[in-house]
């Protein structure tokens, strides 16, 4: 009954899908972060954190997976291409309606005699374990009705619990067998195949956790991207047409004039600190800079004229990474 009681109210509370599975050690998991590890050696230090994921809790017996969707906000025209659309519609958010949803449904579970457990596990596994979601080749997880526009929610106790059948084969990619369209959008080659991506040379990863410029090559084929991408996800055919956008995600539009790439590129440490790193945490609160580079590269890489005064204006900054990036761009562009 309590299994039961936990899937009417996670739908209750707007959440796609819900399963629950047995605690144990992701063994694949690990087996994948291996074959990553050797197949990217060069990006060896960017996998190793990921083991952690992987640490089964000693206490924990059960797992609870849910689904949510971002699909049904609207994607502001200015930021469209620029920044990915999850970030956008973050549910850790305080004000985001998803956010006091998930509060709600853990009092809830508490209510129940369910104590929740610390502890990490890999998301996405746990989703497609619990059969929630299915892995596509770009190594997202994606629902029937939302394509890959979700969010997944995990919750680790030490109550057993009645568990959903899991697949025999639930790590087989639900993408059509001889589609590569993913593979072969990614700008920087990270993409491979499933459960296989190279974090040195993905946008995403590069745009929020960068320690250095990337090469003059990879710069300009990160494109227009200031935080995330996006690509593997808006070519894929099983998410054609699955961005509804039929609602505004709360203060966004208030926020839009700060994510300008003039005002982005000009922004101060303490408007930084105070209002857009809470916002787009990825980015430390020490690596301003990565922004004003990511900003100087989307400049050069956008090729039109009313940047060229900004980026020349850069090339003489004290921050040897800003100023690299601005050089680079005036050397791209050829002013």
């Amino acid at each position: 009954m309590t299994t039961i009681q936990i899937k009417r109210k996670a739908e209750e509370l707007g959440y796609l899908a819900c399963g629950i599975i047995p605690s144990v050690a992701f063994d694949e998991y690990t087996q994948a972060l291996d074959k990553c590890v050797a197949s990217f050696p060069e990006s060896k230090e960017l996998y190793e954190p990921l083991y952690a994921f992987a640490a089964k809790n000693e206490n924990a017996k059960s797992i609870i997976v849910c689904t949510e969707r971002y699909n049904r906000y609207k994607v502001p025209e200015s930021l469209e291409g620029l920044i990915g659309k999850m970030y956008l519609f973050d549910s850790r958010l305080s004000y985001a309606h998803e956010f006091r949803a998930k509060n709600e449904f853990e009092t809830y579970l508490k209510t129940l005699g369910i104590p929740l457990l610390q502890g990490a596990i890999p998301a996405r596994w746990a989703a497609a374990k619990a059969g929630v979601g299915k892995f596509g080749r770009n190594n997202f997880i994606y629902s029937p009705e939302h394509g890959s526009y979700i969010i997944i929610h995990s919750w680790i106790t030490d109550k057993e619990l009645e568990y959903d059948e899991v697949e025999e084969n639930y790590l087989h990619s639900g993408c059509s067998e001889n589609c590569q369209k993913c593979v072969r959008s990614c700008p920087t080659g990270a993409l491979s195949g499933s459960l296989s991506m190279d974090r040195g040379k993905c946008i995403a990863q590069l745009s929020f956790f960068a320690k250095d410029i990337p090469d003059e090559e990879t710069r300009s084929r990160m494109g227009l991207w200031l935080y995330g991408c996006d690509v593997c996800q808006d070519i894929c055919p099983l998410n054609k047409g699955k961005f509804t956008e039929s609602e505004e995600f709360p203060l966004l539009k208030d926020f839009e004039e700060y994510l300008k790439p003039e005002n982005l590129l000009s922004m101060d440490e303490d408007t930084y600190i105070n209002l857009t790193n809470p916002r787009f945490w990825y980015i430390g609160k020490e690596n301003l800079w990565l922004w004003k580079c990511n900003v100087l590269r989307f400049m050069a890489n956008s090729g039109e004229k009313k940047y060229h005064d900004l980026i020349k204006k850069y090339c003489d900054h004290e921050d040897q990474r800003i100023r690299e990036t601005a050089l680079w761009g005036c050397n791209k562009l050829g002013i």
